[in-house]
């Protein structure tokens, strides 16, 4: 009878564990699904603009109005540079996973908490016109601060969303609206 009231209690504990389990959803990426690996070239291509106007801070301008307006801290910029970065940070703690963890770990139980965006971006001359590269990366940050995950975002449809924010903000720019 022990033996059968222990064998029980490993499975309703198995499945219980394995029910906690799943998948974040984060912008840009889920996590828990293995992306197909992009060449350098690739990543480079949907990382890069080029835009036809040589105004290096009215670029710069719009591209931090789209990361504020996307609820990014700007952190640092420098214009003789054209280098800005900006951090976004986002809860992401699940009930059910807090409590299976506080359930079973007490203590020293942890679980995603929250998820850090960090973006940097560069503006250069490039022949009659500027270019532009940003980069996303993303931090999954444990309840007790440690790092979890730290992975570069690398959906096409992230850096088009941003750089079709970008084009509207320098329109927006360019017609002082």
């Amino acid at each position: 009878m022990r033996r059968l009231y222990f064998t029980a209690m490993c499975f309703c504990s198995m499945l219980l564990f394995m029910s906690g389990c799943g998948t974040t959803s984060v912008p840009g990426m889920v996590l828990g699904k293995k992306a197909k690996q992009k060449s350098q070239l690739e990543i480079r291509q949907m990382q890069t603009r080029t835009y036809e106007s040589k105004d290096m801070k009215m670029i710069m301008k719009a591209m931090l109005n789209v990361l504020q307006d996307d609820d990014f801290i700007i952190k640092q910029v420098n214009t003789d540079l054209g280098f800005f970065n900006a951090t976004k940070e986002t809860d992401v703690e699940k009930g059910s996973e807090r409590f299976w963890e506080e359930f079973w770990w007490g203590k020293y139980g942890t679980w995603k908490k929250n998820s850090i965006i960090d973006c940097t971006a560069h503006i250069s001359e490039f022949g009659d016109g500027m270019r532009v590269r940003v980069n996303f990366q993303v931090k999954i940050m444990d309840n007790k601060g440690g790092c979890v995950l730290v992975r570069q975002i690398d959906d096409p449809e992230y850096y088009q969303k941003f750089f079709s924010k970008v084009d509207k903000g320098i329109f927006i720019e360019k017609e002082q609206i």
